[in-house]
């Protein structure tokens, strides 16, 4: 227990400067998280060990104006693309790729242009150009024509942005704890209304993971740290989408469309992800339990469970 308090502690101690008037909130929070989930200490820590051995390939794709690291387990199965949230980077779906090979997909992640180890390369195309971009890329290289998509957070952003521009190619579409980087005015209002004080002076973590997993997982929490610390490059802008996502354009997608948030999101809360689905014709919506922003890394099992029992119709 005293392992993910001290992780806590050092964190906060760095950001003190910037987030005093809410440092005591936050901590009686998470004294109130510890005391909470204390009875499930023995049952709900999960290994910090990610199992790659389904990966038939981990390296580089030259690729235009980017040299991109990827994974690919290979194999013959219907192909399964996997986009990283902001805080990531393709070893955020480490728990995740061995329970969609064993089910029978060709899995493969990458690491955004500007994340990781992906480096832009000016001498060979355009900079920044768009994720859905170098996604489009990835999957010529790789020869494959239709797919199934999932991205989580800002790789659902990359999803919205790649529906809309390439549904032809799109088995189905799942996007998981995404607010959708969607322009619409009203939604902004109520946004601002809801918003909490200093939010993104926050430590990661706090934004991102649910109380319950911190308190439970120092492991996992250690493994995401350090996944979240090394991924975004210093200086490298982001990438922009194609397009302005809107509800309107929203209502044009007639690909099989999953929405998953978290109960415990603060960032893609239930209700903004109600708002997708009702604009995105037939889409279906499951609320997973005990997780916050990082959904798949928090609760892979039941991520990975409601993925697999939606896309095998497609």
């Amino acid at each position: 227990m005293s392992f993910v308090v001290n992780i806590i502690r050092d964190r906060w101690a760095s950001r003190a400067s910037t987030c005093v008037g809410f440092t005591l909130t936050l901590r009686d929070q998470i004294g109130y998280g510890l005391r909470r989930e204390s009875t499930r200490w023995s049952t709900l820590i999960m290994a910090a060990t990610a199992d790659n051995s389904n990966l038939q390939f981990a390296g580089y794709a030259e690729l235009p104006g980017v040299r991109l690291w990827y994974t690919d387990s290979g194999g013959s199965g219907v192909p399964l693309t996997l986009l990283h949230a902001n805080t990531g980077n393709a070893d955020s779906w480490q728990y995740n790729i061995s329970g969609f090979v064993e089910a029978g997909y060709r899995v493969i992640t990458f690491d955004r242009r500007g994340w990781g180890r992906s480096r832009a390369n000016p001498d060979t195309g355009p900079q920044p150009a768009t994720i859905a971009d170098d996604l489009h890329a990835l999957m010529e290289y790789l020869k494959l024509d239709r797919f199934h998509l999932v991205g989580v957070a800002g790789g659902g952003f990359a999803a919205y942005d790649y529906v809309l521009w390439h549904p032809e190619r799109l088995r189905s579409l799942v996007v998981a704890a995404s607010g959708g980087a969607i322009v619409d005015e009203e939604l902004s209002k109520i946004r601002e209304r809801t918003a909490l004080p200093n939010f993104r002076s926050w430590p990661p973590e706090f934004r991102e993971v649910s109380m319950g997993y911190m308190a439970t997982n120092p492991e996992g929490l250690k493994a995401w740290l350090e996944i979240h610390d090394n991924s975004k490059q210093q200086g490298i802008s982001a990438q922009p989408q194609r397009q302005t996502i809107t509800f309107a354009k929203l209502a044009t997608i007639r690909v099989p469309t999953l929405l998953m948030p978290g109960d415990q999101d603060l960032q893609a809360p239930p209700w903004v992800m109600r708002r997708q689905l009702a604009a995105i014709p037939g889409a279906q919506f499951i609320i997973l339990p005990e997780a916050a922003h990082s959904i798949n890394w928090e609760q892979p099992e039941a991520f990975n469970r409601n993925v697999l029992e939606f896309i095998r119709d497609y």
